[in-house]
């Protein structure tokens, strides 16, 4: 049993509810989707560089880090062939949080039963391309430890989460952030629509690490 790992790195959680704490990234080789955002497509191309790694060797990877955060990301982590078997790992380390970026269209459920596992989800909005892939079982079994990220690139975008939002009555029961596609939208936008709207208990957030580093650099 090993996972396909293009790169783990120490940083700060640039989104989601921790964002601006350390956190270690693994980010896993491979996706389903293909958003005309991604900003990791090279993390999908067939011929990625990747190292072999078996879960006990991730896990000791993040307890040598002395950091508590652990963010699977990729592409799509949950593509991993034996991905529970890699939550188990790291569910003996109980100061560990494990947090999951994940794109939208897999089942969460199997997922469900490790209590040091929260899921940041995205719901791909219709410019990415993507819409028609997502699972929206999924809004079922989000929790208020979960987060449901949309990406939007315009203001159309916007009006499409404010209707999934209120379709599936999501507010209160998990965190929901709006995020711009990054260069793509005026921020000022986002703001005046959640003004506009009167979408309490919705967040807007920047990559905040777009903002302290390069944002083609890797590693960060």
């Amino acid at each position: 049993m090993s996972f396909k790992v293009v790169e783990i790195f120490e940083s700060i959680n640039g989104e989601g509810m921790r964002a601006g704490e350390l956190a270690v990234f693994v980010r896993m080789k491979g996706c389903n989707l293909s958003c005309n955002y991604c900003d990791t497509m090279w993390a999908n191309k067939p011929d990625c560089e990747f190292a072999e790694m078996t879960a006990e060797q991730i896990v000791d990877r993040v307890k040598k880090s002395g950091i508590k955060n652990v963010t699977l990301t990729g592409g799509e982590p949950l593509l991993q062939k034996d991905a529970d078997k890699l939550l188990e790992a790291f569910s003996s380390e109980k100061d560990i949080r494990v947090e999951i970026e994940t794109n939208g269209s897999i089942d969460l459920k199997p997922f469900l039963k490790f209590e040091n596992v929260s899921f940041t989800m995205d719901y791909k909005l219709p410019e990415s391309d993507m819409e028609k892939y997502m699972n929206t079982d999924n809004f079922k079994i989000l929790r208020k430890k979960d987060t449901l990220k949309f990406v939007a690139s315009s203001v159309n975008d916007l009006k499409k989460a404010k209707e999934i939002i209120e379709k599936y009555e999501l507010i209160g029961k998990v965190n929901i952030i709006f995020s711009p596609v990054f260069g793509k939208i005026e921020l000022t936008d986002i703001v005046d629509f959640l003004k506009d709207n009167k979408l309490n208990d919705v967040r807007m957030q920047l990559q905040m690490h777009k903002f302290i580093w390069d944002p083609e650099e890797r590693g960060v």
